[in-house]
């Protein structure tokens, strides 16, 4: 199993690469960020030195979408780094609920990701794309320049979409029941569509938080650490109960139920601890979606994440312990995960 570590790009800049450093020397292979433009700063700036400064560490966000920024713009980005570092790059891509909701903007159709995938994949690999009636190719790529392209989805169409077109999955969220469900809709839908669905990546990714003991009050530190989570996930859900219905065939019961006491969303505190907009998660929530507790335990759920098709899991290190998570993963978990 890979493991990838997912931050903010908050300043200073160097703080996040040094902490991508630290994930590197303890055995993380993939380094990701948010990219929400008004709310944190450039992280394909921020790609560079992370990418200059490590050996081997692949980087991506966590995720872009095809909304912010012009697709060609995005695809040249991506190639800029590779040609410069080696086909170092992902691009995760969905809707864009905080980097469009925070300019006042509606997070993108699944059309128009769809549409932009083809078109960033293309062009960060070297080849032809057409951008609305003009096809263009960027002459600069040399042979053998690839850009794998993960979507991030919960709602059925999305997953469908991702099996059928999507070099990867990533799924937010590391509840078993929730997981098995959604990464069984992936493959389905790419065996629908003709594709080997060992070609799709599938990538977990949920805040981590290692405890020296399983002890009540190291638990309740770590669940009220990490309750922003179900917060974030919220956002997305209330957007499927609002299309689908409270309960509806198409989305599990699993994933919605816990947002009824939902009352709103401040993005001030996206994907922050403290975030007082989360107090509706319940512990439940926390402790399904995330992975808390020693070292021990985290080891045990990753196992079963991996029984069930899982290739990455991208740890959110987004509390107060980010540098011992990081080096407990080096030291215990990945060790004994991959050993």
């Amino acid at each position: 199993m890979d493991f990838g570590l997912v931050l903010q790009t908050d300043p200073p800049a160097s703080k996040v690469v040094d902490l991508m450093k630290r994930a590197e020397r303890n055995g993380f292979t993939y380094g990701w960020t948010f990219d929400s433009a008004v709310l944190w700063q450039e992280p394909f700036v921020i790609y560079s030195q992370i990418l200059a400064q490590t050996e081997t560490l692949t980087v991506g966000p966590m995720v872009t979408n095809p909304g912010t920024r012009t697709w060609e713009v995005t695809a040249s980005t991506f190639a800029t780094l590779n040609d410069m570092f080696g086909n170092r790059t992902v691009c995760g891509i969905g809707r864009g609920d905080s980097a469009m909701r925070v300019a006042g903007r509606k997070p993108n159709t699944l059309a128009r990701i769809s549409d932009a995938m083809k078109v960033i994949r293309a062009l960060g690999s070297g080849e032809e794309a057409d951008l609305g009636g003009t096809v263009v190719k960027f002459p600069w790529i040399k042979p053998g320049a690839r850009l794998p392209v993960w979507m991030a989805a919960y709602g059925p169409k999305a997953l469908k979409m991702t099996g059928e077109e999507a070099d990867g999955f990533i799924l937010q969220l590391a509840d078993l029941y929730l997981t098995e469900y959604m990464v069984k809709a992936v493959k389905d839908a790419a065996v629908a569509a003709g594709r080997d669905p060992s070609e799709v990546t599938i990538c977990v990714a949920a805040p981590a938080y290692v405890t020296e003991d399983d002890s009540p009050e190291a638990l309740a530190h770590a669940r009220d650490q990490c309750r922003w989570f179900g917060g974030m996930v919220g956002n997305h859900v209330a957007d499927l109960v609002s299309k689908y219905g409270e309960h509806s065939a198409q989305v599990p019961d699993e994933l919605t139920e816990y947002i009824k006491s939902r009352e709103g969303y401040d993005y001030a505190h996206h994907g922050r601890s403290g975030n007082p907009d989360t107090q509706f998660v319940p512990d439940e929530i926390v402790d399904r979606f995330c992975l808390i507790g020693p070292a021990e335990a985290h080891i045990e759920k990753l196992n079963a994440l991996r029984e069930l098709g899982v290739d990455q899991f991208a740890v959110y290190d987004m509390h107060d312990a980010q540098e011992s998570v990081i080096d407990a993963y080096g030291t215990k978990v990945i060790p004994a995960v991959n050993g």
